[in-house]
């Protein structure tokens, strides 16, 4: 059976292969307890520090290099957030594996970049562009999709301002990050212009409750607001 077929006036897309791998993924992830958390930050310093980084290093660092950076350094002030959920209970991982979501023509996928927390945002920029070119033309081997510990889906090229991801089991915590859009905030009692985002957190609430999930998201949002990364 090939991929796609025609059956009258419709296409008919088997949920096999890959989707259907995402379909049995999705499926468990649905059934854990999840919650979801939003932060809107401003962006502006972030994107200076891209373009700054960018122009000095000669390797493109994109925003989405820097969030994968404050997430290293983040959770690893937060293990709660940096754990995998198995039969023996709540795994709180020691080193930061972060998944990235990346779309791909026969659907997403999820390669990892290890040991996150050791890299800066240059070796972090080149790392994820190797394994973003290789998954979009189906040349990462399997291992390059296991022992993550937390994953960013990241949609702003899409043009969209929020989304609340599901988890990637049985991963704890994914963070949905939405576009930099510009609009008035309020700085030192007067309106401003500024580019902000929401970031979004799912976490798995038979894990970590609200207030520390909370306090993560606090943290996650002060140190991409600073991005001295």
């Amino acid at each position: 059976m090939s991929e796609q077929e025609q059956v009258a006036d419709r296409t008919l897309v088997p949920m096999t292969g890959l989707r259907g791998i995402i379909s049995r993924t999705m499926i468990q992830a649905w059934q854990a307890p999840r919650v979801a958390l939003g932060l809107q930050i401003e962006m502006d310093a972030l994107l200076a520090r891209a373009k700054s980084l960018s122009q000095t290093s000669g390797v493109k660092v994109t925003p989405t290099v820097l969030i994968l950076r404050a997430l290293a350094v983040t959770l690893k002030q937060h293990p709660r957030l940096n754990s995998l959920i198995t039969d023996k209970g709540i795994e709180e991982v020691h080193a930061v594996n972060l998944a990235v979501a990346v779309h791909t023509d026969k659907g997403l996928v999820t390669p990892v970049i290890r040991d996150a927390d050791s890299k800066d945002s240059v070796q972090l920029s080149k790392e994820l562009l190797q394994l973003a070119l290789a998954a979009r033309v189906g040349k990462l081997p399997p291992a390059a999709f296991q022992k993550g510990t937390f994953t960013l889906s990241n949609l702003a090229a899409a043009g969209i301002d929020w989304v609340t991801p599901i988890l990637n089991p049985p991963q704890v915590g994914i963070l949905g990050v939405g576009q930099a859009r510009e609009a008035v905030v309020v700085r030192d009692g007067a309106p401003a212009v500024a580019k902000v985002a929401s970031l979004n957190l799912v976490f798995d609430h038979r894990a970590v409750d609200g207030y520390p999930a909370s306090l993560f998201l606090r943290d996650l949002g002060a140190c991409l607001e600073v991005a001295e990364l």
